[in-house]
């Protein structure tokens, strides 16, 4: 009896304990997150110098992640290569599912000498092969780099939003998107929030929107990411305050984006970062993909972020 009640004290404590996830999870940058059926599938930009395909990691448990693809590569998109430049790299993957379909947001940069794209693929399975839609989505200009896009469906009225921009211009952009999901029907006009810089993700909570987004040079210690909140997917945006930045161990996070487990409840934030922090005055060689958990005030502002391992 004494060993059988042992038994079951220790199957409550598993049950009951949250899920402790060990950092960094695998190299990579800039990625997002999808959670369906009980699975997480996350979409890092590739973090080697060619950046030529993007790939897949997927898990059951947040611990063991399994490496898919490629899902998508640059040789496979018919209109990359129209715009003369040299040097194509695909960037900062935002995955979306509506109406049964899979969509992959990503950038083709660098910025010169042409403006940098935003292209979007579809497949009807989260592991791919995606294929390209035919041509660029959103083109930048000499004031907006069109890079790390997101996307976001808006629960009180149902519009598809897409979110993008940073870096040289630290502009940012939002469109509204048509049910097909790979085009435009209006850009919206939205302010660009203090200390924007890049890599703009929309989440909400108790009917709160939450625009968060990264601040300062990406291969730096000074990278960060901030937020600001609004009672509309559009604004107006009221400043908050940082939640990840450089510690003694691990440098330059962002590049983000937040997910809420429907097993718990619990919310999540899965960032990049430089582990080890930055030494002889140079960055690590490659990013890592890392999750930690959030955590909100009663007022619902949320909790600088503490990065673990």
């Amino acid at each position: 009896m004494k060993l059988l009640k042992s038994l079951m004290c220790t199957i409550a404590f598993i049950i009951a304990t949250p899920c402790v996830v060990a950092n960094p999870l695998f190299d990579g940058a800039d990625p997002d997150i999808l959670i369906e059926n009980n699975k997480y599938w996350i979409y890092p930009t590739t973090e080697d110098k060619a950046k030529k395909e993007f790939f897949v990691y997927s898990s059951d448990d947040m611990h063991e992640w399994k490496k898919s693809g490629p899902i998508l590569e640059a040789k496979n998109i018919s209109w990359i290569e129209k715009d003369g430049a040299p040097l194509h790299e695909l960037w900062a993957p935002g995955i979306f599912k509506h109406n049964n379909q899979y969509y992959l947001f990503y950038a083709v940069g660098p910025q010169n000498p042409t403006p940098s794209r935003i292209g979007v693929a579809v497949c009807s399975t989260p592991d791919g092969t995606f294929v390209d839609s035919g041509k660029p989505l959103i083109t930048g200009g000499t004031d907006f780099e069109a890079i790390d896009p997101m996307v976001f469906k808006d629960p009180a009225s149902d519009k598809i939003y897409l979110y993008c921009g940073g870096s040289a211009g630290a502009k940012l952009k939002v469109y509204e998107l048509n049910d097909d999901c790979i085009s435009i029907k209006q850009e919206c006009p939205v302010d660009t929030p203090k200390h924007f810089t890049e890599a703009p993700f929309m989440h909400m909570r108790d009917k709160t929107y939450y625009l968060s987004y990264s601040h300062g040079a990406w291969n730096s210690d000074t990278y960060g990411v901030y937020f600001a909140t609004a009672t509309s997917p559009i604004g107006p945006w009221t400043f908050r305050n940082e939640i990840l930045k450089t510690d003694k161990h691990h440098a330059g996070p962002g590049h983000h984006s937040f997910a809420k487990d429907p097993t718990t409840g619990k919310w999540y934030v899965i960032y990049h970062r430089w582990n080890n922090a930055k030494t002889n005055d140079k960055m690590p060689e490659v990013r890592s993909v890392s999750i930690d958990a959030v955590e909100y005030d009663t007022n619902g502002i949320i909790l600088p972020i503490t990065m673990t391992d």
